[in-house]
């Protein structure tokens, strides 16, 4: 599959990181299709995204016309069937067993050119692949949140992806107005096995009693973050972000560097997810 050849997309999971990806590809020229078992995800994704684009035109980003445009390239649908398309980008939860299942099920009802795109943020490419039909159409596309501003993506080749997609994909991404860096098939690739500390200690100094939430938080924006751990953690997902430490923690046989915060634990187990939600580190109205 070369990037000419692409003209459409599937975006699977219409949670926060997926609809940003639907957004920026309908925006792109792309024939999109955003799907989702749960029709009320859908709805607030097909909300989301007409509000961002509302406020680009507010901001003089975006033309009326280039919104109904990206509009009008948008579909969503909880049928995988209509699933057939030149590029698929999976975004759903943290679990190898679920992303396997996924491609697995779109490997059946499209060609075997059809490339699979996981946004996984720590599963190893190589084993995301290892159950799936034509493995080396399978390669990581791993965007940043929100995923319709930040620049960057990392595109990842698993043992068996073919350097050809690896290749289009970076293209894709570029196409996309991202920055595309390639990278090993590692846990956590670059960023999030950086960044994973930035959770992780932080979590560990409000467990200890060194400082509060608000504090260091103000204390990572002084140093020149844009955003503190928390107030990331709850724009991310709390449980997002517990799942991909997790799987970092699995990856890296369990090295403590890496062990997730029972504190995390706690506001997942509570339902404190977030933004999302509603509450996670910081009640949100």
């Amino acid at each position: 599959m070369r990037l000419e050849d692409i003209t459409t997309i599937g975006v699977i999971g219409a949670g926060t990181m997926g609809q940003g990806i639907a957004q920026i590809c309908a925006q792109a020229g792309y024939k999109t299709i955003l799907f989702d078992i749960n029709a009320q995800v859908l709805e607030k994704a097909e909300k989301t995204t007409l509000d961002n684009l509302n406020k680009g035109i507010a901001r003089g980003k975006l033309t009326e016309a280039e919104r109904d445009a990206a509009l009008a390239n948008l579909a969503y649908t909880a049928d995988t069937l209509q699933l057939s398309c030149h590029v698929i980008v999976e975004a759903v939860v943290e679990r190898l067993e679920v992303k396997q299942s996924i491609f697995q099920e779109l490997a059946s009802i499209n060609t075997p050119d059809t490339i699979l795109a996981s946004n996984t943020s720590s599963i190893p490419i190589t084993q995301i692949a290892a159950k799936v039909p034509h493995p080396e159409r399978v390669v990581g596309m791993h965007f940043f949140n929100p995923a319709h501003i930040m620049k960057l993506v990392e595109v990842i080749s698993g043992a068996a992806t073919a350097p050809e997609v690896a290749h289009t994909i970076k293209a894709l991404a570029e196409k996309l107005g991202k920055t595309a860096v390639m990278a090993k098939d590692s846990p956590g690739f670059i960023v999030n096995r950086v960044a994973r500390h930035f959770y992780v200690e932080a979590l560990k100094l409000l467990e200890e009693g060194v400082a509060d939430v608000e504090t260091i938080d103000k204390l990572m924006q002084a140093s020149g973050f844009k955003m503190g751990p928390f107030e990331l953690m709850d724009l991310i997902g709390v449980d997002t972000n517990y799942a991909v430490t997790t799987s970092m923690y699995e990856a890296f046989q369990y090295d403590p560097k890496f062990r997730p915060n029972r504190i995390q634990q706690q506001k997942v187990d509570a339902g404190h997810h977030g933004r999302k939600s509603g509450k996670g580190f910081y009640t949100y109205a």
